[in-house]
Parts: structure tokens; C-alpha cells; sequence
């Protein structure tokens, strides 16, 4: 497999053709084993003053023959690399479970390094990243027993478990990115000035409703907490009711940035 590093922007970013007329760009991060096709919609959503980014991680879709990052502080270098030029306006990031992770830690990235802070950051499906996890990593079982933990969570269609040829196809990425999230390693820092909003699913066994709360440690400004009806795929589930949430919300900043 070849590596990311010299990937151009075009790889990473799925856009919509409305970069010269948005005001601003929500850059939008899979989940484990997703890919920017989940975001395939969510243009139609929003506004002409917003541009929907779905970001295409290595290892997957049209990047199948690239190796999938296994840990996020690489997957930041390579992002911010191939991202910081589309990073010239107003931007805001969405992540859902393991995007919620990335994002998170792109943006601190972003800030220590580049002095760039989103304007706002969206999460849904994760719990805060300063608390552990206090269940045994399963990115090192057996095939069978990996594919039969990936039956919890409802992301993956039972058609794609059949396709054998499939499954062995799609492993080292699903592998890779539970890697990243189960071995991740929180550094403190200073909360993030900008506003955070936090999605979760009323159904969720996954993530419950005090781990969704911590998120309030990460931000200095606006907090703010949805349940939304479904499980831990709220953002499925739940899509039209978290779209409306998130193009409110970008709707008002792009009115405010146009005040300026």
C-alpha cells in the first residue's frame, strides 16, 4: 500500500463546487469504517453560505490502496498538510464517533501549530476524550471475534458481513481505525474558544448522557447537549433533526461573518 503523506487536497476533500460563494466550510469526519460518502447529502441541507467538506481518510473508498492511519497525531500532520489551504475562511468541523475524536484533535493540532481554531466544533456519538475508556481494545482479535464485536454497533450493513471477499478487503482499514481510537492517549490542554455542540442518541448504549455532558470541559464558550431519537448511529437515525441543529447554528455565524 502506498502512504498519505503526499496525497493531494483533492483525495482528502469530497466539496460541492460552492467554495467561491460560502462564507463558511464545515469540514466533516467518518466514523470508524465510514467514508465521506456517509456526508453524501448533506449539502442540500445548507444554505449557499455554507460549503460541506466530507474529509476521505486513507484506507478506504477511492483511497482503498493507501494505509489507514492508526494513530491521530500522524493523521493530523497529513491533514493539515493537504487541508490548510481550503482553511482560509470561517470554518466549523462535525464528527461522529471516531470523526468526533479527529476533529477534536485536528483542531487542537490546528491550534498549537498553526494558530487556526475552528468557529465551531460539532460531535456526536463519543464520549469527552478526556475520559477513558474502560473497555478491553478489541483491534488485535481474531477476525471472527473482531467482526462479531462490530455486530454492537449498527454502522455496518449485514450484506457487507457476507461478502467474504469484501470483509477481507475491508479489515486492515476497520482495524486501523479502532487502533486509533482504542490506543488513543488524551494530553491535557486549555479548552477550545469555540462553541461546542454535542449530538447523542437516546438509544445509545454506547455512550450515555453523563459522558456526552464532559464535552463542557473542552470549551471556554457556548456548550451545548441534543439527545436525538436512535442509537448510537444517531446521525442516520436522527439526520434530519441533527442537520437542521447544525445549519441553524452555521446559518447565524455566516449572517454574523457577513455583519463584519
Amino acid at each position: 500500500m502506498t502512504t498519505s503523506g503526499a496525497a493531494s487536497a483533492t483525495a482528502w476533500l469530497k466539496r460541492s463546487g460552492r467554495g467561491g460563494r460560502a462564507a463558511v466550510r464545515l469540514f466533516c469526519f467518518p466514523y470508524a469504517g465510514g467514508s465521506a460518502s456517509v456526508f453524501g447529502r448533506w449539502q442540500e441541507s445548507f444554505p449557499e453560505t455554507v460549503e460541506v467538506c466530507p474529509v476521505e481518510l486513507p484506507g478506504r473508498a477511492t483511497r482503498l490502496k493507501e494505509a489507514a492511519h492508526r494513530d491521530v497525531w500522524s493523521l493530523n500532520l497529513a491533514m493539515a498538510d493537504a487541508l490548510l489551504p481550503y482553511l482560509d475562511r470561517p470554518f466549523a468541523f462535525f464528527g461522529h464517533s471516531m470523526g468526533a475524536l479527529i476533529g477534536f484533535e485536528f483542531a487542537r493540532h490546528l491550534r498549537r501549530e498553526h494558530r487556526l481554531t475552528p468557529h465551531h466544533l460539532f460531535v456526536s456519538g463519543r464520549r469527552a476524550p478526556q475520559l477513558p475508556d474502560d473497555r478491553p481494545p478489541t483491534y488485535q482479535l481474531p477476525d471472527e471475534e473482531f467482526l462479531e464485536t462490530l455486530f454492537l454497533y449498527n454502522g455496518t450493513q449485514q450484506e457487507v458481513f457476507e461478502n467474504y471477499a469484501l470483509v477481507k478487503l475491508l479489515l486492515p482499514m476497520m482495524r486501523a481505525d479502532f487502533e486509533l481510537v482504542q490506543t488513543h492517549v488524551y494530553t491535557p490542554e486549555p479548552p477550545l474558544d469555540c462553541p461546542v455542540t454535542v449530538f447523542g442518541g437516546s438509544l445509545d448504549k454506547a455512550v450515555s448522557r453523563e459522558q456526552l455532558e464532559a464535552w463542557r470541559e473542552q470549551t471556554s464558550a457556548r456548550f451545548s447537549l441534543s439527545i436525538l431519537p436512535g442509537d448510537h448511529f444517531l446521525m442516520h437515525t436522527a439526520e434530519r433533526q441533527l442537520l437542521d441543529e447544525i445549519s441553524r447554528e452555521l446559518s447565524a455565524l455566516a449572517e454574523l461573518l457577513a455583519g463584519d
